[in-house]
């Protein structure tokens, strides 16, 4: 208040007129000098006699009449077009309107508001040559489309401000030494224009550096910051490293952690003590087994940010009452098919209604899915041709489905019928288990019979990965090349 007074008091004395014509033409060489002006050396005079030997401060003095005036206008002018210019007293504004009236007309060809000035009103200090046009000209080099300019500045307004060579450059340099793309740049910036504000030896950097030290492919950098960007932007204390050793202490282990983190880097965006923790405790509070806690989150790591509860208590309620599964066995459905929490409910039906439809009872249905959950994301098309196979060309009882219902998780044409056709030649008849649950190199050797190998009760069948055989403890070469983490994180589905 006491500022806007002086304003007005200082206003009031000052003819507005006379000192914009004076201001117009204090810089024309060829103008006359105001008589006003004019200096006296004589000792005493009537007229104006503070202009009789002019002082020190006199062209400052003048210079802030001429700039209040000036910011006078220039406010004017904004509140006309709705802009409001309260956070502009302390910037530098231009000395004339329409030196105003060309930067935001400029803003405004270039997609923004008022409502977008007014979210940002500094964006108003900056000129249009020296500020505007460099920058959105080497926004748009670097593969921002010309159409979309506008969106990134409503998102990051700050960047006007900004130095192409000694800010922007150095920023897209870093991007590119980390294996972006040259492509991909405009898309990353565009989702995360932030990353244009930060400083390269600061939390870029050091994340980048924690995440390799931990099993991250270097080369895996440049894909997981294309997909995720704002992982550049996280600290490692208080976000990356909290989030990690807590999935350790689940029983992940890094190397498993490291191969997650580089196809779903979005993992490190959810929040540990808010999403995470709760999501944890909830599966533990629906019957999940502590022990089957990685197992669960390495094959469905989205898991752990989804709104859990309520995905939980509705699938539990649907298979309790179309499958007659009871919550224990849909923990046990949980823990091998974990991504049956997000599966639709029209989708899981119709594989058990094609099941339901071949004679097989409720009950049987219920243990040959909590066994095996991945039946219920099965394509009907394909169960049906190899429930056709099995019944006319193999001629067996549903009893054996119903023990073994991984068959229908096989491949027909790659599987099914070449290695029937193999035990067919050789007279040999075994269980559906035995035939189709190992890998090629072992049914080889089980058909040369180079060892005896006892019937087991079955497999533990992850899809996706290798299966585990109870009771059997010969492996071949191939199989035992892998140690335990890498086993973990092949049993990863996606559906």
């Amino acid at each position: 208040m006491v500022t806007r007074r002086k304003l007005l008091n200082l206003l009031s004395t000052l003819k507005v007129s006379d000192l914009i014509h004076h201001h117009a033409n204090a810089f024309n060489p060829f103008s006359k000098t105001p008589k006003t002006l004019r200096v006296h050396y004589g000792t005493q005079s009537s007229k104006l006699p503070e202009y009789e030997m002019p002082s020190v401060t006199w062209g400052v003095i003048q210079g802030r009449k001429e700039k209040l005036v000036s910011r006078v206008i220039i406010f004017d002018y904004l509140k006309g077009l709705g802009i409001i210019p309260d956070e502009l007293h302390d910037l530098e504004l231009p000395s004339t309107v329409d030196v105003m009236r060309e930067r935001v007309e400029f803003l405004q060809k270039s997609g923004l508001t008022v409502d977008d000035i007014n979210n940002y009103p500094l964006i108003l200090g900056c000129s249009v040559r020296k500020n505007m046009i460099p920058v959105l000209g080497y926004l748009e080099k670097i593969g921002i489309a010309r159409p979309k300019l506008g969106e990134f500045v409503k998102n990051y307004p700050q960047v006007l401000h900004a130095s192409v060579i000694v800010e922007l450059v150095p920023v897209v340099k870093f991007l590119r030494g980390l294996d972006v793309e040259k492509d991909d740049i405009g898309y990353v910036l565009q989702k995360y224009p932030e990353l244009l504000g930060f400083k390269l030896e600061g939390t870029m950097s050091t994340s980048v550096a924690y995440l390799v030290s931990i099993g991250v492919n270097p080369r895996d950098i440049g894909p997981m910051v294309t997909q995720y960007p704002y992982l550049l932007g996280m600290r490692v204390g208080t976000v990356i490293k909290p989030m990690i050793d807590y999935l350790v202490g689940l029983g992940l282990p890094k190397k498993v952690l490291a191969r997650m983190l580089e196809k779903r880097a979005y993992i490190l965006g959810y929040d540990l003590e808010e999403t995470v923790k709760p999501n944890v405790e909830c599966l533990m509070s629906f019957g999940v087994r502590r022990e089957w806690l990685a197992s669960v989150i390495a094959q469905y790591p989205q898991i752990l940010g989804l709104p859990l509860k309520a995905k939980l208590s509705t699938q539990q309620y649907f298979f309790s009452l179309k499958l007659k599964v009871d919550p224990e066995g849909f923990a046990r459905v949980v823990e091998n098919m974990p991504q049956v929490v997000s599966l639709n409910q029209h989708v899981i039906m119709k594989p058990v209604e094609f099941l339901l439809g071949r004679t097989i009872t409720v009950e049987d249905v219920a243990r040959m899915v909590i066994k095996c959950p991945q039946l219920v994301a099965l394509r009907v098309e394909l169960m049906k041709n190899s429930f056709y196979f099995f019944k006319s060309e193999m001629g067996r009882p549903l009893k054996e489905l119903v023990e073994f219902p991984e068959y229908f998780t096989y491949s027909l044409e790659s599987r099914i019928k070449p290695r029937y056709q193999r035990l067919q030649s050789k007279g040999i008849r075994c269980s559906l288990n035995w035939m189709l649950n190992c890998s090629d190199q072992r049914f080889e050797e089980r058909l040369q019979g180079h060892y005896i190998e006892t019937e087991s009760l079955g497999p533990r069948f992850c899809m996706g990965g290798k299966l585990e055989l109870p009771g059997n403890d010969i492996v071949s070469d191939e199989e035992a090349e892998s140690d335990d983490d890498e086993l973990l994180y092949r049993r990863t589905v996606s559906l």
